[in-house]
């Protein structure tokens, strides 16, 4: 005989399945069979155009499936038009990646009419590196520190305002008073460097990674003084160089260098589109730090001359959130600096 399952009893068990099932995590995505783009901001024979190449190169070796990466250029409007697709065309589904430049939430604080988009919002999967900027004179300068440029005035080369080689020795000018004069209209970092050798200009800011891989000679030969950097906590490299935070006097001033400091912070980093899932963006950030303990791609990165400094998606991703949280009363201070 066949005893019938009394009806709660059978309810119950129902109910406790499908809480089960519901529980479930979700499997983690695979990408075999599929191809993922990494999208590049600038364009070929930059060295971001390097960096995205790295990263497309190594990546998939650690994404489930090992799916085929490409490498794809999509310049415009200084990396916002491809930010811009990123954020409303993109697929959702964690194949195609994006490389953006590192001052796309200040950006979108002081109101880029070129900006679609919101720079937390997108899935960000780590920092390859961090980019400081730095501020340096020629040996030759009677500026050689910062307190120098408090009270002598000193030229300072850049391409054109706007850019970070003129904002920042510009923002120190206009909130410390520092005397730096802006002389621009040099068509890129390496034509303001020859202008700082030549004696055109006494300074320029520029990456300190470059100075390193590309004019060693300039520290070897003790040529430069280095007065600023623009982080929010000293390189590794710099302990004894002020950050531009280090400068604020007020916690007005520390607001808002912290604000332009982030950019470096934030540096060079990899983000999908808002929206896809969660667990296929834990998928691409685990992906993309073990990426970068490969010994491979170590390797590769100081073939090419590129300076690691990771940073995990989820820190990276707080970090970006602070910046666009910054206060009114802050970001309207910056607009009307570079207004």
């Amino acid at each position: 005989m066949i005893r019938k399952m009394p009806f709660a009893f059978a309810l119950v068990v129902l109910l406790v399945t499908t809480a089960a099932i519901a529980q479930t995590p979700p499997a983690a995505p695979s990408f075999a069979g599929k191809t993922v783009i990494l999208k590049i901001g600038w364009p070929p024979g930059s060295g971001n155009h390097t960096i995205g190449r790295l990263v497309a190169d190594h990546i998939g070796q650690h994404i489930p499936g090992q799916p085929k990466v490409i490498a794809q250029n999509q310049p415009g409007a200084a990396t916002f038009a491809l930010a811009n697709y990123m954020y409303n065309i993109a697929p959702k589904d964690g194949t195609v990646l994006g490389y953006i430049s590192q001052t796309a939430a200040t950006e979108e604080l002081v109101g880029n009419p070129a900006i679609q988009f919101k720079t937390a919002e997108f899935g960000w999967l780590g920092r390859v590196t961090s980019y400081n900027m730095v501020h340096v004179t020629w040996h030759t300068s009677k500026v050689r520190n910062i307190a120098d440029a408090l009270s002598h005035e000193t030229t300072a080369g850049a391409d054109a305002a706007g850019s970070t080689t003129y904002n920042y020795p510009f923002l120190m000018h206009k909130v410390l008073g520092s005397k730096f004069k802006m002389v621009t209209g040099y068509p890129g970092t390496a034509a303001t460097a020859l202008a700082m050798e030549r004696g055109e200009v006494d300074g320029i800011s520029t990456g300190w990674f470059t100075i390193k891989s590309v004019r060693k000679n300039w520290l070897d030969e003790k040529k430069i003084n280095v007065l600023v950097q623009f982080l929010r906590e000293r390189h590794a490299d710099l302990p004894d160089v002020p950050t531009i935070v280090d400068l604020a006097r007020t916690a007005e001033e520390r607001q808002l260098f912290e604000m332009f400091a982030s950019e470096g912070e934030i540096g060079k980093a990899i983000l999908v589109p808002p929206g896809v899932p969660e667990p296929t963006l834990d998928v691409l950030r685990d992906a993309f730090m073990k990426m970068t303990k490969d010994p491979a791609f170590v390797a590769d990165a100081e073939r090419v001359q590129v300076e690691l400094a990771p940073m995990p998606g989820d820190k990276l991703q707080k970090l970006i959130a602070s910046t666009t949280s910054t206060p009114m009363k802050t970001v309207s201070w910056a607009k009307s600096i570079f207004k």
